[in-house]
């Protein structure tokens, strides 16, 4: 008969290692056939009055069920931020997708995973999720339906000083996003420069379909959830910013206003 296990022992029973590289890359799925939807917005999407995601955002109304962007944008594609940090010596665990917490009970420890989950086309479009469960699998599942809810227009463009180009690789501007003591700056790079940023930062920017910009981060840069948040404020300000008419050219922007894509 085996010895009853140490408390510490038990500890490590119920903190399980888990292994991120089977799970760096998630591929959306979803049965758009047996969806009944129960909004508005929804029902105007199954039945094809609404083709596109630009007359959705057009509406105004928010987006109460991910499967309208299953069905106008089937081509996402998702990925896991590593903002979490396996047991190390000394603090020195390496990063992770999973961040693990645990709630002291008198029935034991309870542990709880939570994620950041990122979708895009890789063409203007890019949603970010916070999802958390008691397991792995529903908080992966939980942070994509929340990033498909959260699904933003980054506004695109050439607006380097040193690349005249009319490829809109970049951004036309620099914008600033903060969260907490953490600020993420974004910055225009001409072609070729690349994703000069962080790696986290960098799979968020390439999902949305930027090729190169220069990037700072300020703050306590460890709080990955607030360099995430941080950064899909500066995306935000991207549409927010009010831009001349007679600027969209010369910043090769697109996804712009309707009245200029009818003047071009």
């Amino acid at each position: 008969m085996s010895p009853k296990p140490t408390e510490k022992e038990t500890e490590k029973v119920l903190i399980v290692p888990i292994e991120e590289e089977k799970i760096e890359t998630i591929k959306i799925t979803g049965d758009i056939d047996r969806w009944q939807p129960k909004t508005d917005l929804g029902k105007k999407v199954k039945s094809r009055q609404i083709t596109t995601m630009e007359e959705v955002i057009a509406t105004g109304k928010p987006m109460l069920e991910p499967e309208i962007v299953d069905m106008l944008l089937p081509n996402l594609e998702s990925d896991l931020l590593m903002i979490g940090q396996s047991k190390g010596k000394f603090g020195g665990g390496s990063r992770r997708v999973f961040r693990q917490t645990q709630k002291k009970t008198k029935e034991g420890n309870k542990p709880k995973f939570s994620t950041y989950a990122v979708i895009g086309n890789k063409d203007g479009y890019v949603g970010l999720g916070f999802g958390k469960a008691k397991e792995t699998v529903p908080a992966r599942e939980k942070a994509v339906r929340k990033a498909k809810l959260n699904l933003i227009k980054v506004l695109r463009g050439s607006g380097s000083w040193a690349d005249a180009r009319t490829e809109p690789n970049s951004i036309p501007f620099a914008v600033t996003g903060k969260c907490g003591s953490v600020t993420v700056e974004l910055r225009p790079a001409p072609k070729g420069t690349g994703l000069k940023a962080q790696k986290e930062v960098a799979k968020v920017l390439k999902l949305a379909g930027i090729q190169d910009v220069w990037s700072k981060v300020r703050g306590q840069s460890r709080n990955m959830i607030n360099v995430v948040k941080a950064l899909e404020d500066a995306l935000r300000k991207l549409n927010s910013t009010k831009v001349q008419d007679k600027y969209f050219k010369s910043l090769s922007i697109i996804h712009g206003p309707k009245s200029t894509e009818k003047k071009e």
